[in-house]
């Protein structure tokens, strides 16, 4: 079951974030699917970095754990924006379980370590799945896409304000690139 819906969530069909937004049990889904991608996408740095297997496997793991945290901090900011600035009607689970499945064009990132064409697939994951996102909140809030829009580009700053910080801190940069 979590194999069609991101197959339909990388196809940009709405009408599995309304799904996913009703299934309450789709939360721990969402969550593997996250996992996975991460994993996934983390895969290809590893393969670049594989002269240092020790900084490789250290790199796949926050790679992993930075894109859960974030997954889950994203779907809270998007709540608070969407919610509070745009009166949007959802709860901080549909968020979880919409946004985790508009992860799935991050998978792409497997493909960094092909010169050039793999920090293009990446940058094309990046923004498929952005555009997944406005299908996911404009879902999951119950509003139309402008508002969605504005709500995703808002998040957006905001995290990358965040990853921002805490990679002058010397933890966000896995963070702030979702890998």
């Amino acid at each position: 079951m979590p194999i069609e819906r991101m197959i339909r969530a990388v196809k940009l069909d709405p009408s599995v974030y309304d799904e996913l937004e009703a299934d309450r049990n789709a939360t721990t889904e969402a969550f593997m699917v996250v996992t996975a991608v991460a994993f996934v996408s983390g895969l290809g740095g590893f393969i670049s970095g594989i002269r240092n297997p020790g900084g490789a496997i250290a790199g796949l793991i926050a790679a992993v754990i930075f894109a859960v945290i974030g997954w889950v901090v994203w779907s809270y900011i998007t709540y608070w924006i969407g919610t509070s600035l745009f009166h949007g009607t959802a709860t901080p689970g549909e968020l979880l379980r919409t946004l985790g499945f508009a992860y799935v064009p991050n998978a792409l990132g497997f493909f960094s370590f092909i010169p050039v064409l793999g920090g293009l697939a990446a940058f094309i994951g990046g923004i498929w799945a952005l555009i997944a996102g406005v299908i996911a909140v404009r879902q999951a809030l119950d509003f139309d896409t402008g508002k969605a829009l504005i709500t995703v580009i808002i998040g957006w700053l905001v995290m990358m304000a965040i990853g921002l910080v805490l990679a002058v801190l010397g933890v966000g940069s896995a963070m702030m690139f979702g890998r």
